[in-house]
């Protein structure tokens, strides 16, 4: 009987096209912490690999560079000559956050949310029931009903009676109108601690999912600092913290508005913040107060997230600071507005947001 044979183990040598694919799910993992900088970016690849040899003999740096402009990623075409992304490399960072927090999901046509009740809906389940009188004709399954009236009166003196027919039920569908306010606070990156660029990749992971597999529902995404303004998902990987203070108030009130001029009957807010609000607007000056918990601030803030109650918009707060009182503020937020609240580490944060949009569905069916 031959045992075992053993030899010295030489592994493949890889190929060109294997190292650009490495790389490039690097690159595309360090654009969002260099806030969409090429150049920075390329720099820091450079660093790790004069420390880690990611790049091979056969292939290095400059090959990878090369490859990035011959497959689109990369274009110097600007004035200066500084390499900038192409829309291309745009999708491509917020499909490679998408694997990254959620996984690998596969395009769905149906653009709707499932809830776990069956009615009038889109998509056939496995349940059946007895015909009822009022049941939709085309909610009957015909090769079912067929069956049951072959095995109920014989095939010689063939009839279907309506106790022979049975409808298959259908998963309920809502549509969903989100909205993704992010804090671009200076607190976002104090205390040596980068708060701002999960919020990114969240952020592009988010977008990408309801492009995969919401394509009929809506997300529309705001930042806040001192002020609150509208941004695009081709914006996100450029996003930046600024010297700002928190203007809670103004992110929800430019929310609200969005939310108001959206037919869909289920809309939300999903707010991203480390810290209390600290801003107010008055007329053309700000009111500041960095210590924070003002009430002047606050309670108008609160005023905001009671307006949103009334208005059924819940708010969905991930909170990525563990200071006391800073929850202390946001459990006194979420009474007042009825929603929900996260402390979430920055590691775990995609994996709640993810889990929450998916699960926040209503009952009623528009």
């Amino acid at each position: 009987m031959e045992g075992f044979r053993f030899s010295k183990f030489i592994p493949k040598k890889a190929s060109e096209e294997a190292n650009f694919e490495n790389l490039l799910e690097l690159f595309f993992k360090l654009l969002p912490y260099t806030s969409g900088n090429v150049s920075e970016t390329l720099e820091w690849m450079s660093e790790l690999d004069n420390q880690y040899n990611i790049t091979s003999a056969d292939y290095g740096m400059a090959d990878f560079i090369d490859d990035l402009k011959k497959n689109g990623y990369i274009s110097d075409d600007s004035q200066e000559g500084e390499l900038s992304l192409t829309a291309k490399s745009e999708q491509s960072i917020r499909k490679s956050a998408l694997e990254e927090i959620f996984g690998k999901l596969k395009k769905s046509k149906a653009g709707k949310h499932q809830v776990s009740k069956t009615g009038i809906g889109d998509d056939l389940n496995s349940n059946i029931r007895q015909f009822q009188f009022g049941d939709a004709l085309d909610s009957i399954d015909m090769t079912r009903s067929i069956y049951n009236a072959q095995m109920n009166n014989g095939i010689d003196e063939f009839k279907m009676t309506e106790d022979d027919l049975v409808i298959r039920e259908r998963d309920h569908k809502t549509q969903a109108s989100t909205v993704l306010m992010i804090d671009i606070s200076h607190s976002m990156i104090l205390y040596g601690e980068d708060r701002i660029t999960p919020a990114k990749k969240v952020a592009m992971a988010l977008a990408e999912l309801i492009t995969q597999r919401y394509p009929n529902d809506t997300l529309d995404i705001i930042v806040f600092g001192n002020d609150a303004w509208p941004i695009t998902i081709k914006d996100l990987p450029y996003l930046k913290v600024g010297p700002y203070h928190t203007n809670t108030y103004a992110g929800l009130q430019l929310a609200t508005d969005i939310l108001r001029r959206k037919k869909t009957s289920n809309k939300q807010i999903f707010m991203i913040t480390d810290g209390k609000p600290t801003c107010l607007k008055v007329g053309l000056k700000y009111y500041k107060n960095s210590f924070g918990l003002d009430r002047k601030v606050i309670n108008k803030t609160m005023n905001m997230a009671a307006q949103c109650k009334r208005l059924g918009i819940p708010i969905t707060t991930f909170m990525i600071a563990k200071d006391p009182y800073l929850q202390q503020f946001v459990k006194e937020f979420t009474k007042v507005n009825n929603g929900r609240a996260y402390y979430s580490s920055l590691n775990g944060l995609g994996e709640y947001i993810f889990e929450d949009f998916l699960n926040n569905r209503k009952k009623t069916v528009r």
